[in-house]
């Protein structure tokens, strides 16, 4: 199930200063209802269905099966007031729910725990969406900022049975939907990491505004990446080394493969972040070295007609004709046409000087050298055994030894 709509409606999200804690904010205002889904199971049992009235939840509390509650969209105060009165759940996490500028954390309040995990949305700019998690019991009870989610294939899994998640409690399924969370890192580190590819290979052809841009925009939200995915680590970190009854010792298998999963994605991010740092390295040096290629271009220019300038000056003065240290040539009939090519002569050669010395074409990419093939492998000994099954060096001692009494 996609997204239907960016977070943009989700209003401010926080409470102003000074304001009791506890105190459960009402969002802004939207046309769309909130919609509440709940999944029912167990190994031979599943029941799945949309619920309009908040009291239709009631009876899950004490369900014998796995009961998943689904909740998109928070504006609707009322209904998360009655959930959290029913369900027994404290007030400073309700509160969290509905501020959703929360950092991803894992607390626990004795009778229930809460949990609160970042969901990518990836369009023209790179978002995060607050997922709320509440663990107790045989319940699960999620709660989103925006419709649609990244759950539809843990959906399925159940669905069709699929797997331990039939056979296995609340844990494991919060296991699952944290997974799929921190799965769908993956693809957009690769759209990010194509990205990277191909802004290099632009900034070493021909660098634009737009390039530069597209560099700062690629830091930006790889800053945001790494601003979720580190607490993410931290929080799948203290589920695995729960020792309380929600956390199942067979779930934290699972969980440490989870937080793997973290590691790994931390690691790109690092690598990303410091490929898009480079890449501004590459620009400015682009620019200078186009800058130099301008200012080389210009300077040859202005050094060709140097000599020509100082020519025409020459030739431009006021002279008188009837002294005897006057030039000759300007009595001469062919005295312009002289002057002129004489200009042309100095100028030719000073475009075969520039360009003996390699200053009037650009530099040559240089392909790498050939790697050296590799040394040969050793040569393999034969390894002598000698009797009694002791090692080829007592056997090749012996034998030496067998030899010299042989000469002896």
């Amino acid at each position: 199930m996609g997204r239907s709509h960016r977070r943009s409606g989700v209003g401010k999200r926080y409470h102003k200063p000074g304001t009791a804690p506890g105190t459960l904010r009402a969002l802004e205002k939207r046309t769309d209802q909130v919609r509440v889904t709940v999944i029912d199971y167990g190994p031979e049992h599943l029941e799945e269905k949309t619920v309009t009235r908040v009291e239709d939840l009631f009876r899950y509390r004490d369900s014998p099966t796995v009961t998943w509650i689904n909740i998109e969209g928070l504006h609707d105060v009322a209904l998360i007031e009655a959930l959290g009165k029913h369900f027994g759940f404290h007030a400073l996490a309700l509160e969290d729910v509905l501020n959703c500028g929360q950092r991803p954390k894992l607390e626990d309040y004795a009778t229930h725990h809460f949990m609160i995990m970042k969901s990518l949305i990836h369009g023209a700019t790179l978002e995060t969406e607050q997922i709320s998690f509440f663990l107790a019991g045989n319940y699960v009870i999620t709660l989103q900022e925006v419709p649609g989610d990244s759950f539809e294939a843990v959906r399925e899994r159940i669905r069709r049975g699929k797997g331990l998640i039939r056979k296995a409690g609340p844990d494991y399924l919060t296991y699952a939907l944290v997974d799929a969370l921190v799965d769908e890192f993956f693809p957009v580190l690769e759209q990010y990491g194509e990205q990277i590819e191909t802004l290099e290979a632009e900034l070493l052809v021909k660098p634009t505004n737009r390039t530069i841009q597209e560099v700062h925009r690629i830091k930006r939200e790889l800053l945001m990446l790494r601003r979720t995915a580190w607490p993410e680590r931290d929080v799948i970190s203290a589920m695995q080394r729960e020792e309380s009854d929600v956390i199942q010792h067979e779930t934290q298998v699972y969980l440490r493969d989870c937080y793997d999963h973290t590691i790994q994605i931390i690691d790109m991010i690092e690598t990303y972040r410091d490929l898009a740092a480079g890449m501004l390295d590459i620009y400015l040096s682009s620019v200078s070295n186009k800058m130099n290629e301008i200012m080389k271009v210009l300077t040859i220019i202005s050094t060709i007609f140097i000599p020509l300038n100082f020519i025409a000056g020459v030739y431009g003065m006021n002279f008188h004709t009837d002294k005897p240290l006057n030039m000759p040539e300007l009595d001469w009939r062919f005295g312009y046409p002289f002057a002129l090519s004489l200009m042309a002569a100095v100028a030719m050669l000073l475009v075969i000087y520039f360009q003996r010395k390699g200053w009037l074409v650009p530099e040559r990419r240089v392909d790498p050298l050939p790697l050296p093939p590799p040394p040969p492998p050793p040569p393999v000994l034969p390894v002598l055994t000698g009797a009694g099954g002791e090692g080829g060096t007592a056997g090749a001692s012996r034998a030496s030894g067998g030899a010299a009494d042989g000469v002896s």
